[in-house]
């Protein structure tokens, strides 16, 4: 991928954890992407979502005010990559709502997450293209 496109794909961080999400954005940088400012709730991130759709998201599963299903599913239905980071181990029922979806279990690697935003973000620009 060129630097241009890189660094103009924007990544939507939804986690409660504030120190997870500084990882995160973190994480998005080193990758060559931008983060944009994370979210730590569902209504700030569909919120965030009613201004602009971002290129990317990476989402926890639990959050402080319900679930993020509302969330992935506006997501997904934009056709946004989607990659669930949290710490549930049973992600079947997920899986099953959200089969194209990618996940990184916490604790996962840095390493992991990166190559995983990156597959999911070249996924999306090889549907555009």
């Amino acid at each position: 991928m060129q630097a241009e496109f890189l660094m103009t794909v924007e990544v939507l961080i939804v986690d409660d954890a504030p120190f997870v999400a500084l990882d995160l954005e973190d994480t998005v940088f080193e990758a060559g992407f931008v983060a944009l400012r994370p979210c730590g709730s569902v209504s700030g991130a569909l919120a965030l979502l009613d201004r602009r759709l971002p290129d990317c998201a990476i989402l926890d599963i639990r959050l402080a005010d319900g679930d993020v299903f509302p969330v992935a599913d506006r997501l997904q239905d934009a056709g946004v990559p989607i990659i669930f980071h949290s710490g549930i181990s049973d992600t079947s029922a997920v899986r099953g709502r959200y089969p194209g979806a990618y996940f990184c279990l916490k604790p996962c690697p840095q390493a992991e997450l990166s190559e995983t935003l990156r597959r999911a973000i070249f996924s999306k620009s090889q549907v555009i293209s």
